[in-house]
């Protein structure tokens, strides 16, 4: 997730395009970089790390005047987050700037092209591309914007792209699919940007695109057509926040707004993973097909929330390629003398990728020639420059310290995971990994379901808000989400919270049911005929006792309804992909009862965003 801004006006379009860059430095924070028209010319500079970096630039390097000029802050998906990586990238003549969101599937074929008809890349990014083709299609069309069309037209995968062109001075152009951008309309002035955040500071009028489409923004003129060039209808509206709440995009708390930015988070770490003929391609798997081939066990070694979408992942990865498949807390990994060789696959999961215990357990397993692969969110970190392989979440940043779109994001990375060791193993048919992909492909439009459904979790939160203890029960896959759910509470709220097993209820944790005591249980899907009779009896166990049961099913499951005193309904899904769903409405609730309890919510007390000491 990347950050972009557009401008187009009166003002000077350095100040106008730095000010949104540091409004979107959440989307990307790996490099940031600005290219200004004047004159007939392209002047850009660009820099590695947070944008404070690129302001240091800045200030040494005097860009001349210009009110027209386009930014980014880049969260690294093609090659190294490095000066030469960053964005805006050039063609040849520098005569065209181009600044980019997504992933361009099919750039290893244009760039081969490009290359072979004379054009020199210097980066390993897959944008590089764009700013070659839209020269070259210059060379048919004197108009920007159909340029920018015909080069869409051949770009495969998801991209928001923003560029302008030294020779059209007074003109920016802006393209979009799957991956969000939006028009500011201000007086004599226009604006692009991931978000409303990236020009609020000048106007809160706003327009937002549609799918596959391109839009032409000079200082008196927004126009909006398909890649075709056919016109479109746009909507604008008015944005009801102002410059204050910027930084959070209008949300009270980055957590809110991190728990709405799921279904993207999901989508993007799925993008550009398998071929259109459903093969599965994980471009940062160092490790060949032979050495995966060997792997006869593997170990899932992670701390917190990471170590619960380790929890699905030991469901997910046993069940599809039939490899033993353990779960450890890092913190005790080493202390225990592990068995480990190198048929062991040690996988580290972690968000910021430079969690102390994790990587101290990862130094453990690569000493005793096991191979590490991790599963982290942020490019070039210690864990994943440590690891043999890694596969890269592409939640975006994370500020809130309780991990909501990052624990969705690793829950669908380690799914990758198993399915890639099934398709590599032979252990599935590519047929059936396809229909695997094409369900989680499916769950972005169930998160936002129960997002859009939000209100009900909240009203009961407020319910609950004198509640001191709360327990959450689940079965198969249910059981990691009925303990991330009381994870979450007991970070945010500062009540006792636990998750437990629903079969381990009559071996102990009953006796800690009373009158009035929420429970939330986690229903298994219908699929699971045999587990559903046992929660039943298990709900109808703590509600015998007092307990107000808040049941989690699936639409279209009525057997459980008589013993609940609230039902929240889920998108049916596969059962191994249940904890994508049925974690967000426990996200809610975690938020909104801290919120009601008056506490600080993105940063709980005694807490850290990553625990960078063992």
């Amino acid at each position: 997730m990347c950050g972009i801004v557009g401008y187009v006006g009166h003002r000077p379009a350095l100040d106008v395009v730095m000010a949104g860059l540091r409004r979107l430095e959440y989307r990307g924070y790996d490099s940031g970089g600005i290219a200004l028209v004047h004159d007939g010319q392209m002047a850009s500079a660009k820099k590695a790390g947070k944008l404070a970096n690129l302001a240091a630039v800045l200030a040494e390097q005097e860009l001349p005047a210009s009110s027209t000029g386009i930014g980014h802050t880049r969260w690294a998906t093609h090659g190294a987050p490095n000066d030469r990586n960053a964005h805006p990238h050039l063609d040849d003549e520098g005569r065209i700037a181009v600044v980019h969101n997504g992933i361009i599937e099919n750039f290893a074929t244009l760039r081969d092209e490009l290359e072979r008809a004379g054009h020199e890349m210097l980066s390993e990014t897959d944008t590089e591309v764009v700013a070659h083709l839209v020269r070259d299609e210059l060379e048919k069309t004197p108009d920007l914007s159909d340029a920018v069309r015909a080069a869409c037209r051949r770009l495969e995968g998801a991209f928001t792209l923003v560029i302008a062109d030294a020779q059209r001075p007074d003109v920016v152009v802006g393209a979009r699919r799957n991956s969000p951008l939006v028009v500011g309309r201000g007086e004599g002035e226009n604006f692009l940007g991931s978000d409303v955040s990236a020009f609020i500071e000048y106007t809160r009028e706003a327009i937002e695109l549609g799918q596959d489409q391109v839009v032409t923004i000079t200082p008196g003129s927004i126009d909006v057509t398909d890649f075709h060039g056919d016109p479109v209808q746009v909507t604008p509206y008015h944005v009801d926040w102002d410059v204050s709440a910027a930084e959070k995009g209008g949300y009270d708390w980055f957590m809110l707004k991190e728990i709405d930015e799921q279904p993207q988070a999901v989508a993007d770490t799925l993008l550009g993973r398998h071929t259109p003929e459903g093969r599965l391609q994980l471009d940062e798997m160092r490790l060949s097909d032979d050495e995966l081939r060997d792997i006869d066990k593997i170990i899932v070694v992670a701390c917190g929330t990471a170590a619960y979408a380790g929890h699905v992942a030991k469901y997910a990865i046993e069940h599809w390629t039939r490899i033993p498949c353990e779960v450890e807390l890092a913190s005790e990994f080493r202390y225990r003398d592990p068995i480990l060789d190198r048929s062991t696959l040690v996988v580290a999961i972690s968000q910021s990728g430079e969690t102390m215990d994790t990587l101290q357990a990862i130094r453990y397993a690569r000493q005793q020639r096991a191979r590490v692969l991790s599963i982290c969110n942020t490019n070039g970190s210690t864990i994943p420059r440590e690891s043999d392989a890694v596969i890269y979440t592409h939640a975006g940043p994370e500020i809130a310290v309780a991990s909501t779109k990052g624990f969705l994001a690793q829950v669908v990375a380690c799914y990758l995971l198993g399915l890639y060791l099934a398709q590599i193993k032979g252990i599935k048919y590519g047929d059936e990994i396809a229909a695997i992909i094409a369900a989680l492909e499916k769950i972005p439009a169930g998160i936002q379901r129960l997002l859009d459904e939000g209100d009900q979790v909240r009203k009961l939160a407020a319910e609950l808000a004198d509640s001191r203890s709360v327990l959450f029960l689940g079965r198969h896959v249910g059981y990691p989400v009925a303990l991330e759910g009381a994870l979450k509470l007991k970070e945010l709220a500062y009540i006792h919270a636990e998750g437990f097993a629903a079969g381990e209820l009559k071996h102990g944790p009953i006796a800690v049911v009373g009158d009035g005591i929420p429970v939330f249980v986690v229903v298994p899907p219908r699929a699971r005929d045999q587990l559903q009779e046992k929660i039943v009896s298990n709900i109808q166990e703590v509600r015998a006792r007092g307990a107000r049961t808040i049941v989690l099913v699936e639409d279209g499951d009525d057997d459980v309804v008589p013993y609940a005193d609230h039902v929240i309904r889920l998108p049916q899904v596969p059962t191994l992909l249940q904890p994508l769903v049925a974690t967000v409405p426990l996200q809610i609730f975690a938020c909104e009862l801290a919120d009601q309890l008056g506490h600080d919510v993105d940063q709980p007390r005694n807490l850290a965003k990553s625990v960078t000491v063992e």
